[in-house]
């Protein structure tokens, strides 16, 4: 599929894959696609910075690329590597048998055959469907020497491998960064960007995202689990539930045949939006009978 040629079918376009986005992500996300330039999103875990990139390869029927960082992450895992063992083998077939030259020998040992592509180099090869989406998922995982490879990987898009020759892109892929801000990431890489802040949705916002991701749960429910959500975040947790809480919860409550919000539902089902025991512990027993009472009055004051 093209590219969308206006906001309004960016939204339309991931609004088909069941992403909901605002007028601002709109705005970026075509600005990224138009002008080929990297979309660096930032923001708390679990609102939507990784589902974008699945719902963009989805909606424009492109690979999905993910390199999923961490800390220690090379350019042997993210770019290239030798199948050694493969090229032991053929070593001591081609010794055994005399069949090929030691010149020769070297040159088959480094082709291609033997070569393992990493998520950076899959990234830049020609592609039927047209240039894949690469999702380099939580930059901030990775290290400084990482960030500055990645740096001119990003500028040049091309990877120089010592026994081959350079490969370059024949076209840019559509390339998503995503970060939780557990550290800052570099400047120089920002600049390279087009950068969002994708924040937690307001009310309205999540009930839509609910709706397309959960379309079974009442409307009445749904708006008791986001309005609980949304006030649960206002509290003092180590970790806020995002979004993608949100969406588990409303599964898990139908899964138990919920059709209003309990303090027996909440405490049955609080695994499912809390992931610390600290915050679990906390929002238990009367606590969580607090916020609901808070929550219901809120609701139906509206």
């Amino acid at each position: 599929m093209t590219i969308p040629s206006s906001i309004e079918n960016v939204q339309k376009l991931l609004a088909n894959q069941d992403y909901i986005c605002d007028r601002a992500l709109a705005i970026v996300v075509f600005l990224a696609l138009k002008l080929g330039q990297p979309l660096f999103l930032e923001g708390e875990a679990g609102v939507g910075k990784t589902e974008i990139a699945k719902a963009l390869s989805a909606a424009l029927n492109r690979r999905l690329i993910r390199l999923q960082c961490y800390e220690g992450l090379d350019v042997t895992n993210a770019v290239y590597e030798w199948n050694f063992q493969a090229q032991m083998i053929a070593l001591r077939t081609a010794e055994a048998t005399g069949s090929i030259q030691r010149d020769d020998l070297r040159s088959e040992l480094f082709s291609s055959e033997f070569l393992i592509e990493r998520p950076l180099l899959q990234a830049i090869r020609p592609n039927q469907q047209g240039a894949p989406v690469l999702l380099i998922d939580e930059l901030d995982r990775t290290d400084e020497p990482f960030e500055a490879f990645l740096l001119e990987a990003l500028s040049d898009f091309q990877v120089t491998i010592p026994e081959i020759g350079t490969i370059r892109a024949a076209e840019k892929p559509i390339v998503i960064l995503t970060s939780n801000r557990t550290r800052e990431i570099h400047d120089a890489l920002k600049r390279r960007c087009l950068y969002h802040w994708l924040d937690y949705p307001d009310f309205e916002g999540e009930m839509r995202i609910l709706s397309a991701r959960v379309p079974q749960a009442s409307k009445a429910l749904s708006r008791q689990i986001v309005a609980f959500v949304q006030r649960l975040r206002t509290e003092d947790l180590f970790k806020k539930p995002g979004v993608a809480e949100t969406i588990d919860w409303a599964k898990c409550l139908l899964a138990l045949d919920v059709v209003s919000m309990s303090p027996d539902a909440i405490a049955d089902t609080l695994g499912a939006i809390l992931k610390y025991q600290d915050d679990i512990s906390k929002m238990q027993g009367s606590e969580a009978k607090r916020l609901l009472d808070e929550v219901q009055a809120s609701i139906s004051t509206t």
